[in-house]
């Protein structure tokens, strides 16, 4: 029983960070939980081998972020489709909307291609750094650093589009 009550206090100490991590890369709050369910789900199935990790969470995130890219992957193939289908007679569907309201910085976040969001949001939101990005995502540092740049002057021409848009009014 101890080992249900390791992984159970596991889950509660890192679940809301993994959730909020993953609302940051996908931009839909509902579909980021649901993956960080899974994420969790995966790591309990697994739970003898991960909790001997150093850092088990990084495995966690690095399943969650795995899952929240393939599922924007997902999301961008259906979007591209959708206007083949509505061509084809099928009426449109109206989709209930989240209720999640995002800052201007939320919205510009994503606007940016989904891998520049992916390490600002793992050096930013979940404090990695560079090292530590490269090392669970499986790329050069200098990859790291390049998309964090890239990702900032995105970010940052988004928000002042959106702030000369507003008139220099944007909730932040």
């Amino acid at each position: 029983m101890k080992q249900g009550r390791d992984f159970e206090d596991f889950y509660a100490a890192n679940y809301g960070k993994i959730a909020a991590l993953v609302t940051a890369v996908t931009g839909d709050r509902h579909e980021a939980h649901d993956i960080a369910q899974e994420a969790f789900a995966r790591a309990l199935a697994r739970w003898p081998r991960v909790s001997g990790y150093e850092l088990p969470e990084a495995w966690v995130r690095q399943v969650a972020m795995r899952l929240a890219i393939d599922s924007a992957r997902r999301v961008r193939r259906t979007l591209r489709v959708m206007p083949l289908l509505r061509a084809g007679g099928r009426p449109e569907v109206a989709e209930p909307g989240d209720s999640l309201t995002f800052t201007a910085l939320g919205q510009a976040l994503a606007r940016i291609p989904l891998r520049e969001r992916e390490v600002l949001v793992l050096y930013y939101v979940a404090d990695l750094s560079v090292e530590q990005i490269a090392h669970d995502r499986g790329i050069p540092a200098g990859t790291v650093k390049s998309r964090l740049a890239a990702g900032r002057r995105r970010l940052e021409a988004g928000l002042a589009q959106d702030q000369a848009r507003s008139g220099g009014n944007i909730d932040a």
